[in-house]
């Protein structure tokens, strides 16, 4: 590892400071374009180690996790706490921009929606036990040190200011060193837990993880490995006019608030449609919504999440017919003869994306379509395939639902 001044020219992709060398960029974490930084750098990576000059567009970190001494913290949760706003939205937003370019596709791109502090309803975390005690929290970027967390300025209050809650019950489950997951969602109902990798718990501990359960009033559920243990309220989520019990540790949008844009977006979109095509239905995030005016078709591999879905439709009123299907939508897409059945379609894949369904779709006589991604690149290769097939994109709409993190969403309105 060698000791050097860098001038940092870019931001990239993940937030990092890019400094063009003779040898090739260097990436720094925390650093930002116009600064000059002192770096311990080892091949394409530098550590951070002190400012020589500073960017105007530096402010101080909002969240004690993140660090005060301006130059970036310990906790992984967040990558770019450091950049002013106006700055930090242009990054955000050319992350699709640019993603788009690079498969020549022309299209409108809307102004970049925006979350609040405070409303990501679902995190992931990592729990160990030590010999100082239990420790929760995120792991530290690039490693699996983790750092405990007090407090968390992206998580809905109702985790938050639980986390002692949560701490107990990730101690009840504690065996051994070994780190395990915890998925927390802010359900209507309460605290649902998952705690993934804890391995095969002894009936002691598991008549203990109950009863800290039933002791602990927020908490609606506690799943081990996909076991439901305990579960003093079925969890719930409103999706429109249905309410949905998910399984453990199910795929939802992370915030509540750009879950609702993008329904806003992709039912006014499909508004004309009679009959959809909801592929990569997940728990019906977008069908028990479009199911309000539509007849929808909802195709999902987790048949876990389609039985959540199934049962909301069926416990709701005054919706259009619901149907499901549990197909594998990468080995096994719809064709275009099974699409068409439908004058609308909606999917919203996996990073992955979704090319050999956009294949199909490119091939179908589907009218309008509405594209969901967490992934720009992907989402920009798929689009490219379906205006090849003779859709245009209407317009696209990036949505910060991760904030101070490099990842965006976006949805893009195609018609023919």
């Amino acid at each position: 590892m060698s000791a050097e001044t860098v001038a940092i020219d870019r931001l990239g992709a993940q937030g990092d400071g890019i400094a063009e060398t003779a040898g090739g960029p260097v990436y720094v974490p925390f650093a930002l374009p116009g600064e000059t930084a002192a770096i311990a750098r080892e091949q394409s990576r530098g550590t951070l180690m002190a400012l020589r000059s500073r960017s105007v567009e530096r402010v101080d970190p909002p969240c004690p996790h993140f660090g005060t001494d301006g130059i970036g913290g310990t906790c992984g949760g967040c990558n770019i706490q450091h950049l002013a706003l106006p700055a930090y939205e242009t990054w955000k937003r050319n992350l699709v921009t640019m993603a788009l370019r690079a498969e020549k596709i022309d299209a409108p791109i809307a102004t970049l929606f925006g979350c609040e502090p405070g409303s990501r309803r679902r995190l992931v975390l990592t729990a160990r036990r030590t010999d100082a005690g239990l420790l929760v929290g995120f792991n530290q970027a690039g490693s699996h040190h983790i750092v405990a967390i007090e407090t968390c300025l992206v998580g809905d209050p109702r985790i938050v200011k639980n986390l002692r809650a949560v701490r107990r019950v990730a101690a009840a489950v504690a065996k051994g060193t070994k780190p395990f997951r915890l998925t927390v969602l802010a359900s209507e109902t309460g605290l649902d837990i998952a705690a993934d990798e804890v391995g095969r718990l002894s009936e002691r501990q598991r008549q203990g993880a109950i009863e800290t359960v039933l002791g602990e009033r927020v908490v609606a559920r506690l799943a081990l490995d996909g076991e439901v243990l305990v579960e003093p309220r079925k969890p719930s989520v409103v999706f429109g006019q249905a309410t949905v019990s998910p399984p453990p540790a199910a795929f939802l949008q992370a915030s509540a608030s750009a879950e609702a844009h993008m329904a806003d977006l992709v039912s006014a979109h499909l508004s004309g449609c009679k009959r959809i095509a909801d592929l990569f239905s997940g728990c019906g995030t977008f069908a028990l919504r479009l199911a309000s005016h539509a007849a929808v078709h909802a195709a999902e591999f987790d048949g876990k999440a389609l039985a959540a879905l199934d049962a909301g439709f069926r416990h709701a009123t005054g919706l259009k017919r619901v149907t499901i299907e549990r197909r594998d939508l990468f080995r096994r897409p719809l064709m275009a003869t099974e699409l068409k059945a439908f004058d609308g379609v909606v999917f919203d894949p996996p990073r992955a994306g979704a090319e050999a369904q956009c294949a199909e779709l490119a091939r179908s006589n589907v009218r309008r379509i509405a594209a969901v991604s967490c992934n720009p690149a992907t989402l920009a290769r798929d689009l490219a395939l379906l205006v090849a097939g003779g859709f245009r994109v209407e317009t696209i709409h990036p949505i910060d639902q991760f904030l101070w993190s490099p990842h965006v969403e976006a949805v893009a309105l195609l018609a023919r």
